[in-house]
């Protein structure tokens, strides 16, 4: 699988739900959520404009996309966790499983991110993506077309120690 088919199979409506262990603290939190991913046309003003901020040939990019989320979580029940980013695949000439995303919003921290992605041999999307005071890993894979899961670990920033780490499994919704 490259980063192409893996966005194709990911577009779509899913409903989540996350286990999270906040290690600082001790807390335990579940978060249900929505999730919207729509692909974007990478003449798209936003994904030209996120080309631009980061030096990056707009005709080097694959699959560009957009992702949505509300979700709501146990730990602040009055609290909607809300957001949107667009996400932009730069795949490597050189290796097609590996790569580049480039994100508006980082998942760890919310500024503008470059992490770098592969794709593993069982087709499992891993993420690592180091932020100003943070390091984030993810790994998503599907389990079928419908169903796919995501593990997550926040590290700081110097990657000796692990902050939060979550499992998700994410469910596509009919529309």
């Amino acid at each position: 699988m490259d980063i192409t088919e893996f966005i194709a199979r990911s577009i779509g409506h899913w409903r989540s739900q996350r286990s999270v262990h906040h290690l600082a603290f001790g807390h335990f939190e579940a978060v249900q959520s929505e999730i919207e991913i729509v692909s974007l046309r990478p003449e798209d003003s936003s994904v030209l404009d996120l080309c631009q901020t980061h030096s990056i040939d707009p005709q080097t990019v694959s699959s560009p996309f957009r992702m949505t989320w509300e979700g709501q979580s146990d730990w602040d029940e009055t609290e909607v966790l809300a957001g949107s980013c667009i996400l932009v695949p730069v795949p490597d000439p050189q290796t097609p499983n590996r790569g580049q995303l480039i994100r508006d919003q980082g998942y760890a921290e919310t500024m503008a991110a470059v992490g770098d992605y592969r794709i593993t041999e069982d087709n499992a999307f891993i993420l690592v993506t180091a932020y100003d005071r943070a390091a984030a890993e993810e790994k998503i894979w599907f389990i079928n077309p419908n169903l796919r899961c995501r593990v997550s670990c926040i590290k700081t920033s110097a990657g000796t120690g692990v902050v939060t780490a979550s499992f998700s499994t994410e469910i596509r919704q009919e529309t």
